[in-house]
């Protein structure tokens, strides 16, 4: 990738965006693009840090394996997103395996290159924190969710919010997409294929939902709030 090219990248991400092309260049000239095929993996949880990365294309999902197999999404980043900004910050490792969901490249930038960066620009800094007081809000809502409400309720709340993505009011009869299987539902849930199935099955047979291929209709708002909030009445 030419220089001029990561400039534009660098300004367009998450993290960067608020300061001028110029001040990007020193940063730009020592980062390195990586191409990522799907499935493969970008770092493992624990493994030694040594820097962040930046996503310019597809989809790089963050997360961790229980002792029994289980994997449980931790967040999902698209281009101009960020990744491990916090081993960047307490030079421990990496806190979360990632994997690319679609192929993906990334820019890579050393960790001493971010923080020297930053020093000199702290409204970078303020932005990074910005970044992680997102992420963490998004973790605590996921601890609450995996501690008081079942697989249901977190699916129900999981299809709303990916309909609120492309619409900024809900109503009956919307659709959207979700190219998603099963087991990748699951593992943003922290759950598995067969209980994310019959979750499904039950939405669709109480005419909250329709499946369409890799398309969701939503037959009743109302029902999938209810069910996010557990007030749906078994039948």
């Amino acid at each position: 990738m030419l220089l001029h090219h990561r400039l534009e990248v660098l300004a367009r991400s998450a993290l960067f965006e608020s300061l001028p092309t110029e001040a990007l260049s020193e940063l730009a000239a020592g980062a390195v693009e990586r191409r990522l095929e799907q499935g493969e993996i970008l770092f493992s949880a624990n493994d030694p840090s040594d820097g962040l990365y930046i996503v310019l294309s597809g989809s790089i999902r963050a997360f961790r394996v229980n002792l029994d197999g289980r994997e449980q999404t931790i967040h999902i980043e698209q281009a101009g997103g960020t990744l491990a900004e916090v081993a960047v910050f307490d030079g421990g490792s990496y806190p979360s395996t990632t994997i690319a969901e679609v192929d993906a490249e990334v820019l890579f930038l050393a960790r001493e290159e971010v923080r020297r960066f930053m020093l000199l620009h702290p409204e970078a800094a303020l932005k990074a924190l910005e970044i992680l007081a997102k992420k963490l809000r998004m973790v605590a809502s996921m601890v609450e969710q995996l501690a008081l409400m079942d697989v249901s309720q977190r699916l129900a709340k999981f299809l709303l919010d990916e309909a609120k993505r492309g619409a900024p009011k809900l109503k009956d009869g919307m659709s959207f997409s979700l190219p998603l299987s099963h087991a990748q539902i699951a593992a943003r849930l922290g759950s598995v294929r067969e209980v994310v199935t019959r979750a499904l099955q039950k939405l669709t047979q109480r005419e909250v939902i329709e499946i369409r291929g890799h398309r969701i209709v939503v037959l009743s708002v109302k029902k999938l709030r209810d069910g996010a909030d557990d007030r749906m009445t078994a039948e």
